[in-house]
Parts: structure tokens; sequence; C-alpha cells
């Protein structure tokens, strides 16, 4: 019987063309070869698993061929090239500083510098993992290392630069390996796969692909062993279930629920995933990388930055397009602050479940307020009086005729409807007349064949295009932002404002703002009410009279002590 070996040794790389990951290093290394230009000391440096010993290796066996082909091609024929592929040969020193750290452990090896090579022309020493050499074993190869005999290069290999001395990074050329990206890591594993006859997904070499976070090494392990439970064909569903990965099939059913304002099935969502053992601070992380994703997916710009399979970019880009962006920006915020406060909960379970009611009731029509309105309604009885009036004039029958010639009027502005700033620009010189809220009558006559019905989900997003109208108006817009209509009925929404300085803004950009609303729904009976929230201003101490005053109600014992000592407030 063969004896078996894993597929990090059976496929590693034997040549600079087979190196995954890493072309401009590589040819940067041949052009080197084929000009003879060599420096006497090398230092590779990046993540694990991307290739650095390994091009160190082939570095070593090139430069020694006898016969390279194209100039920078180990032969795999001559004498040199024999003794590398079989490991015997003693032109190659590999050490490793994590186990030989010590000052006698690099005096024994400047003492094997001193031999030449016997076959080939360098005697190449590669030292892995360098930086955990002493501070003293730095110090006795700094002299050797800056001036080596001519026939001696040194390789030095290391996944933390920043621990390597200064000194020794002066007198090295410095190669700085990337991560390898998850398209190369999938492609690479698919020509494993039909090499060893092993039908496999696209979607499970994603997932390995993301669980090797950019080293090949821990991809060909994983694959490895999703060949031992799985056979010769390695589906998505067997693969999540031997990595314990939570499936992404989940967070797209917790986006739709979100969208679809879905409570109830969220939380049995999340539930069934608590019971198949996941921790709900991970699944918190990994939900926000989800949103992230379908973020990047809404522009073409920025879809380089989604590492995925063709499959998976496909079902982000249906879904994105079902998002709304400031959607997505607060449930962001929502999820980010659960992360924060995840860690310091008392009851996480409860944490994170809020968290995801606060993502189905984002655009939500709250029913709730209308216990809080008839207390209020003295403060929204203003703004809502003018509606009134301005419902009623339809016994005046002249308007008809004037509706007659504007017939056509309402199929001009259809196609500019998505060009918010030009309904502001239009409504721009009316602002005067929206004060007495008389004229808002025969403005409104003509457009009485506009109600067409709308959606919760509309008229947030109406909302929300504000912003873009009024990205010169600071306050406005944040006021817009912070503060989004709630449905009462189907065409009465309200505002609840936290305090009367708020209140009185809105209150003053409201006429304008819903004059856009409607024109951006085809509903001339929306109104928007505002209502004052329960306002509670306490009295703050700013002068040291006052602060006095208040220390006093808090301890009444402090003004005994003032007359006794006879102390001035200053």
């Amino acid at each position: 019987m063969e004896n078996y070996i894993v597929s990090a040794r059976k496929y590693r790389p034997q040549t600079f063309e087979s190196v995954v990951g890493q072309q401009a290093l590589t040819q940067t290394l041949q052009n080197a070869i084929r000009s003879n230009h060599l420096a006497h000391a090398y230092l590779f440096c990046g993540p694990r698993g991307v290739g650095k010993t390994t091009c160190a290796r082939i570095f070593a066996k090139t430069i020694n061929c006898s016969n390279p082909q194209n100039g920078f091609d180990a032969c795999n024929e001559c004498e040199s090239c024999k003794a590398f592929n079989e490991q015997r040969s003693f032109n190659i020193h590999e050490l490793d500083a994590a186990s030989n750290n010590s000052v006698e452990d690099i005096r024994s090896l400047i003492d094997q510098v001193r031999v030449p090579p016997q076959i080939g022309k360098y005697s190449v020493y590669i030292i892995d993992e360098v930086h955990m050499l002493s501070a003293g074993a730095f110090n006795a190869l700094l002299k050797t290392l800056e001036e080596p005999p001519s026939y001696a290069i040194f390789i030095l290999a290391t996944t933390e630069k920043h621990k390597v001395l200064p000194t020794i990074l002066s007198r090295c050329q410095v190669y700085d390996f990337n991560r390898i990206t998850i398209p190369d890591t999938i492609a690479y594993l698919q020509k494993v796969a039909a090499k060893e006859g092993i039908k496999v997904s696209e979607e499970a070499l994603n997932v390995v692909a993301q669980k090797a976070d950019g080293g090949m090494r821990d991809a060909l392990s994983i694959f490895d062993q999703l060949v031992a439970f799985c056979g010769n064909e390695i589906t998505y569903e067997r693969t999540i279930e031997v990595l314990n990965v939570l499936s992404a099939d989940y967070y797209f059913q917790l986006v739709d629920n979100a969208l679809q304002h879905n409570v109830a099935q969220t939380l049995l969502i999340f539930n069934d995933i608590l019971n198949h053992g996941f921790d709900a601070g991970h699944f918190v992380t990994g939900f926000a990388q989800h949103l992230r994703d379908v973020l990047v997916s809404k522009d073409p710009q920025t879809l380089p930055l989604l590492e995925t399979s063709e499959s998976m970019r496909v079902r982000y880009g249906q879904q994105a397009q079902r998002c709304h962006p400031m959607w997505i920006f607060m449930a962001l915020d929502i999820l980010n602050t659960c992360d924060i406060n995840y860690r310091t909960a008392r009851n996480k379970r409860l944490t994170v479940e809020l968290a995801l009611v606060k993502l189905c009731q984002l655009g939500v029509a709250q029913q709730a307020p209308q216990v809080v309105a008839p207390a209020v309604q003295k403060e929204s009885a203003k703004p809502a009086q003018p509606a009134a009036p301005a419902t009623q004039p339809e016994p005046a029958k002249p308007a008809q005729a004037v509706t007659q010639p504007q017939a056509a009027a309402p199929k001009e502005p259809t196609p500019s409807i998505p060009k918010m700033p030009k309904i502001g620009i239009g409504l721009g010189p009316k602002k005067p007349e929206a004060a007495p809220a008389q004229p808002a009558a025969p403005a409104e006559q003509p457009k009485e064949e506009q109600n067409s019905p709308f959606t919760v989900d509309q008229l947030r997003d109406a909302w929300v295009g504000l912003t873009d109208t009024h990205k010169e108006e600071t306050r406005l817009r944040q006021l817009i932002e912070n503060y989004m209509p709630l449905m009462v009925d189907d065409l009465t929404a309200e505002i609840q404002m936290p305090n009367p300085w708020q209140m009185t803004e809105m209150r003053k950009a409201l006429p304008g703002l819903l004059r856009q609303l409607r024109a951006t729904l085809h509903n001339d009976h929306l109104e928007i009410r505002l209502v004052q929230a329960e306002y509670n201003q306490e009295q703050m101490a700013f002068t040291a009279e006052e602060k006095y005053k208040l220390m006093v109600e808090q301890n009444p014992a402090l003004s005994l002590l003032k007359e006794k000592m006879d102390l001035v407030i200053d």
C-alpha cells in the first residue's frame, strides 16, 4: 500500500509559474536569475501559507542548476537538481529559528558558511521564522549577513516582519508576499480536485477559501479533511457541516424577513442558528459582514471588494437590488452597536434578539403612537388645521375648468420624478406663499386626481430621497435623516419630535417637504402631523451660586458648614 501524502506536500509548487498569487514577486526573482543580479541576502515576509519557504527552495534550486531552462527554470536533470529533488543536496541548508534561536546555533551556522559548495555555484541558507531569533543571535548574524562569502546566499523567512531588527532589514532585499485571493484559491483547488478525480461544487470551495483566510496550505489541509469525510463528491451542505460554518442561506433569509418586517420568522431563524450550536457573537459578526457584502454589491465600482464565487455574486446582487442604501446603513449601525454591547451584556441572547427586532422595525408603520397622540394633540393641532380646509373646497366648480387644461400636466412630471433636485427647485419660490396656508388650497385642487396608493416602504424611500434635494441645508438634512414619518392610517403619518427646538425647525420646513412627498408618491391627500414627545428639561447649574444651591438641596449640612467657617462662594 502506497504511503498517503497530504495535498499541501503533494501539490507543493516546483516552479515559479506554479506559485499561486505571487506573480509580481516571482517575476522579479526570475529576472534577477536571468540577468545574474543576485543579492547576498533576501527577506521573505507575509502571512502563513502563501509560499515564502516554497519560493526560497525554488530559488535555491534554480540558481544551482547547471542547465537552466529559459534562463530561470531548473532542468530537473542535472546532478544538483536530482540531489535537491531527492532531499540529499548539501548546497541548501534549512534552519528553523523557532527551535534554534540561540547564539550557539548561529555560530554553528557561521562555521558552515566558511565551507564552499562541492556541487553547484552557491550555498543557500534558508532561515525560517527568523523573527524568533534572540537579540544575541541577531547580533551574531549581522557581520556574516552583511559581508558573506561570494558563494553564500541567505534567505530569511518570517510572518512578523516588525519583530526583525532594523539592522537585519537594512542588509536584505525585502519581498512582501500577498494573501492569496479567494478566486485564486478556488481556481487552484479546482485543479487539485480535477487531478484527484473529485467532484466539488464552487460554493463549497468558496467556503474553504474563506476559511483558509489567504493561506494555500490551510486551504489544501481543509480540502483533505473534506475528502476524508465526503469521498469523491464534495457538496456545499456537507462542507458547512464538517467545518461548522453558518450557511449563507441564513443571512439571506434574515435580510428578506427584515425587509418584510417579519419579526416572528426572524426570531425563529435565530433560534434555529443557536440550536445548531453557533455562537451568537460570531453570528452578529457574520451578519454584519453579509450586509457589508450586500452594500458593496450595489455599486459596480465597489463590486471588486466582494471576494466570493460567481454564483454568490449573483445572489448578493439580487438581494442588493431589494435593499435601499439607507436601510443597509442603519442596519449596519444596529449590528455594530450590538457587537459592542454583546461582550458586556448579561443577557446576550436578548441583546441579539433586540437588534434583530430593530432591523425588522426599520421603516415599519407603528400603531403605538396613536395612544400618545390624544395627549399631545394640542401641540399638533396648529399644523393639522390647514389640512381640513385643504380637503373641503370641492364645491368650487370653476376649479373643474382649471383642471381640464392641466389634465395632461400629471403625465409630464411622471418621468421627472426620480430627479428629486428638480422638484425642490420648482418649489423654491413658493415657500413664502406656504405661510398663510390658504394659497395651498387652489394649488391642490388641480391635483385632486392624484390619489395613487402607496406603501410604507415607498413613503420611507421618498422621505430618505429628500436628503438629496436638501444637501446644502445641513440642519434640515439632519432632521430628515434622524426622524422618519410613521404611518397612522392610509393617508396620515406622524413625526415625533423630541424637543421644542427641533419641533420648530421641522414645522417651518414641513410644508415644502410635504409638497415634495405628494409629488413623488402621486397622492395629494397625504398628511403629516408633528407630535411633540414628552420633554423634561432639568434645571442645569452653571454659575457657582447655582451649583451651591444644588449641593445644599442634596446635602443641607453644607449650609451649616458655610456659616460656621464663614466661607464665601467665588
